[in-house]
């Protein structure tokens, strides 16, 4: 099984970027246990902070990967670009926040690109990540 990550904007900064909000661990030491606790999955990586990279990505891979885990930061709220391509592609999207966006600002209460995914997760930490591979995990064996 071959799953794709995808974060946008800001995360490249997890462990540095407001650490009340997303924590004070950074991805790569995570990404790393995530891959050894599921040596079965070919799991890849990828972060941009350019809307259209993260599009083309989606583009690359999403015809060819079991799933993708997208965290699309703050583009979430704004982006029908995103949207339009989780639709164009055949692997199963999962959208991941590491924190609850409904507690946080008004403006984040609403995603562009969650009528397009096949689930949401949020406010878990990078736990989310985990939750949203396992979902794909599980949708996989029901085929």
């Amino acid at each position: 099984m071959k799953i794709q990550i995808i974060n946008g904007p800001n995360l490249n900064l997890l462990g540095v970027r407001e650490p009340t909000i997303y924590g004070d661990a950074g991805f790569d030491p995570f990404f790393e246990c995530l891959c050894k606790d599921y040596p079965e999955v070919e799991i890849n990586y990828f972060q941009s902070n350019v809307e259209g990279f993260m599009i083309d990505k989606m583009h690359e891979v999403g015809f060819s990967a079991d799933g993708i885990i997208l965290n699309a930061g703050a583009y979430t709220h704004t982006s029908i670009a995103l949207h339009d391509a989780i639709k164009a592609v055949k692997a199963p999207v999962v959208e991941v926040h590491i924190s609850n966006v409904f507690v946080r600002e008004e403006f984040r209460h609403h995603s562009m690109i969650s009528s397009a995914c096949f689930g949401v997760i949020c406010g878990f930490g990078l736990e989310g990540y985990r939750l949203a591979l396992e979902a794909l995990l599980k949708r996989s064996q029901a085929k």
